[in-house]
């Protein structure tokens, strides 16, 4: 909870708006230990770190670390793109990826990023723009359709020019008490420049995962390229790397325990305004489903991808991704439980009710009791929602085929011409999918799997439609029915899907069993929606007026509150502190090489070193990288600060504004800092910046890259 005083407490919780820093946040901050000033770090006017901190891929954070461009993020957030360019017989996962020469650098197919250029509170605008337009149903003040209307709006007005590469996005806070317009500038020619091994940057893997003490580089290097001009441009031979203005500046002077430290990025979600019962839902609802479904499925992933490197590779960046927020789920509902979370929300909404209750306001007390109600309301729905995402949406690959809209249409016209262009159409959709899921077997195990789950968790009279045809034509046998799938449905192969276009028909698509189970996942997911569409809408009304009386219990105080995570820029601070998860136990802020060579395993793929790696530990060949108080290596370290997705990649500050490494996680015991922050256990694992020097210059041979970048304390 927040306090007055200048306590750690004050300054580690909270994602903070950085155009509020200066009013909000600059006095505690320079008590901890900045010696920069405020606008050093955003201002409105003027260059400052802000500029060189990116949001990567949609959903990680990055930092531009040199005048040409170069981009420095987590191994994991780039995990994705490296996986695009590997191969059985250049396999840059396992063996790791460096450009020696620009002309080596790999463009990357759909990554982007994106540079916030403005931000700017918009709220009086936006509240003038809902009076002038009328919402009987109540939700213009949330839907994205309406801010952007509002956003343009707003840009018209104050002539915003939007040239190639510029867009404004408006959002909501606060539970749409505030909004804030972002003028950002998306560059989309960005190139692989090195990524270590994933022994490297993948060390440890699922088991270290969400843990400390951690001993991974998880890191990667990307180029942002543009035209000679410096404008966003689509990818080009004649495209130059970016010349970027103000690129940080990396201290290679280290840090102690105590020390201050700032992160900047863009925190993906959390909920720290949620009622008790909000939280209870969550943890029977989307946590169990993501426990359990994921458990299956990557069991048996796993144990494909460890017999063949092509299934390996092919789903690598996939099991990755889902085995991240599996083992998140699994931490959150463990913490919720043994730190009493429930206990504290339901103090915490005391206070507000009381408060009500003490000024004769009966508003908090009716949207609490509608949020109750809600919740109450809408969990059989959002549990059968969450049992579909899980088991079909997420879990099964092969239900992503093609839509086959357009030639319906077409064949409906008996238009040879129309029928022909369709045909084409479906072709090429079709390829991309077939490319997409290249070991039938793989898929037909996990979707036998997940229908089993699904069959487990569901009642039968609740089940998705396809289920009657299910029991009506394969006697309820699931596993029969997935094995039709790929023997009969015109996308189960490559053959069936041949003869099909080459006389299409209506009868053979409508009689289609993947089409139909596609279109009944997708029947099911509106069903469970409508249902809690009118609970949702009233939801969102009950929800602004609980914040509204959270912000204003708060500045009554002389405290401050801050948004929810929403994928924005935000700025946390603390401190580079050890802590204690459970009695008798400390976990140190940091970590070395030595502590690689201890978790070594040879026979777990998780716990594999490279052979060049314990050559340079054990001639300690460290050059000026290692730490001058002990000589060791240094790998990573841990900060106070509030974090949560979407601050992988983000920029670890020191008090100077200089960069000494990278976030990349958070600790098990830390999980429900999502719901709830505990400064005395929460913590951000971050890469020592000098470790990922030490693996691009003495591991790597890719010192070429250290001569881009302006670094301090050699």
């Amino acid at each position: 909870m927040l306090t007055t005083s200048l306590t750690s407490a004050y300054a580690d919780e909270g994602m903070w708006m950085l155009t509020d820093l200066k009013e909000q946040n600059a006095a505690v901050m320079r008590e901890m230990g900045l010696e920069i000033p405020v606008d050093a770090i955003y201002s409105p006017d003027s260059l400052s770190l802000k500029d060189a901190v990116v949001h990567f891929g949609g959903g990680c954070t990055g930092e531009i670390i040199s005048r040409e461009g170069l981009v420095l993020t987590n191994h994991h957030c780039g995990y994705s793109y490296i996986q695009q360019h590997s191969t059985v017989e250049h396999d840059y996962l396992t063996d790791g990826f460096w450009a020696m020469t620009r002309q080596e650098e790999l463009p990357c197919k759909g990554l982007s990023v994106t540079i916030i250029d403005r931000i700017l509170d918009v709220t009086a605008f936006v509240q003038e723009q809902l009076v002038k337009d009328p919402d009987p149903q109540g939700t213009n003040f949330l839907s994205p359709s309406y801010l952007k209307t509002v956003a343009q709006r707003f840009a018209l007005v104050e002539g915003i020019a939007l040239p190639q590469g510029k867009s404004i996005e408006l959002k909501a806070f606060y539970g749409g008490n505030k909004y804030y317009l972002f003028i950002k500038t998306t560059y989309t020619d960005i190139r692989m420049v090195g990524a270590p091994p994933s022994s490297i940057g993948k060390f440890g893997a699922d088991t270290d995962n969400w843990m400390w003490p951690r001993h991974t580089g998880d890191f990667s290097l990307f180029r942002i390229y543009a035209k000679p001009n410096g404008d966003p441009a689509p990818y080009s031979i004649t495209n130059m790397p970016l010349h970027v203005k103000r690129p940080l500046r990396i201290s290679l002077q280290g840090y102690s325990e105590g020390d201050f430290a700032f992160i900047m990025g863009f925190p993906g979600r959390n909920w720290r305004y949620m009622i008790s019962d909000e939280v209870e839902e969550r943890m029977q609802t989307t946590n169990f489903m993501r426990i359990h479904v994921r458990d299956a499925r990557q069991k048996i992933l796993m144990k494909e991808m460890l017999h063949s490197d092509s299934i390996r590779i092919h789903y690598a960046a996939k099991y990755a991704s889902s085995a991240n927020y599996w083992k998140n789920a699994l931490g959150m509902n463990e913490g919720l439980i043994r730190l009493k979370v429930l206990d504290t929300k339901k103090e915490q909404q005391e206070q507000l009710l009381e408060r009500g209750r003490q000024l004769g306001d009966t508003t908090y007390q009716s949207a609490f009791d509608v949020i109750r109600k809600i919740v109450q309301q809408r969990r059989p729905a959002l549990y059968h929602q969450q049992a579909i995402q899980e088991t079909m949406v997420n879990g099964m690959d092969f239900l992503k085929i093609p839509n086959t809209n357009g030639l319906v249409t077409a064949l409906k016209s008996k238009d040879k011409k129309r029928i022909l262009q369709a045909s084409d159409s479906l072709k090429t959709a079709a390829q991309r999918y077939f490319a997409s899921v290249p070991f039938p077997e793989v898929e037909k195990l996990v979707g036998k799997e997940m229908m089993r789950l699904y069959v487990q968790y569901i009642p039968k009279e609740q089940r998705i439609a396809i289920f009657q045809v299910i029991d009506k034509r394969f006697k309820g046998d699931a596993d029969k029915f997935i094995d039709a799938c790929f023997e009969h449905s015109i996308f189960g192969n490559q053959a069936n899907f041949d003869k099909f276009i080459r006389k299409p028909s209506l009868y053979k698509i409508n009689n289609d069993w993947l089409v139909l189970f596609k279109y009944s996942v997708t029947d099911g997911l509106l069903k469970t929606a409508l249902d809690m569409h009118d609970a949702n809408r009233d939801y969102n009304n009950a929800h602004k007026v609980w914040v509204k009386g959270m912000m204003d219990m708060k500045n009554e105080n002389g405290q401050f509150i801050y948004p929810d995570a929403n994928s924005t820029l935000r700025l946390t601070y603390g401190k580079v502190a050890s802590y204690s998860p459970a009695d008798g136990i400390v976990n140190e802020y940091a970590t070395t090489l030595r502590g690689v060579m201890e978790k070594e395993d040879p026979n777990n793929w998780e716990f594999v070193v490279p052979e060049k790696l314990k050559q340079l530990y054990r001639a300690r060949d460290y050059g000026h990288y290692a730490r001058p108080e002990d000589g060791e290596m240094p790998v990573c370290f841990i900060v106070d600060t509030d974090n949560t997705g979407g601050n992988s990649g983000s920029p670890v500050f020191n008090s100077r504004g200089e960069l000494i490494g990278t976030a990349f996680d958070r600790n098990y015991e830390g999980l429900t800092g999502d719901i709830a922050f505990r400064p005395s256990s929460q913590r951000a694992a971050c890469v020592d910046i000098r470790y990922t020097l030490f693996i691009i210059d003495k591991y790597a041979g890719a010192s070429h890259l250290l001569k881009e970048m302006d670094i301090v304390g050699q």
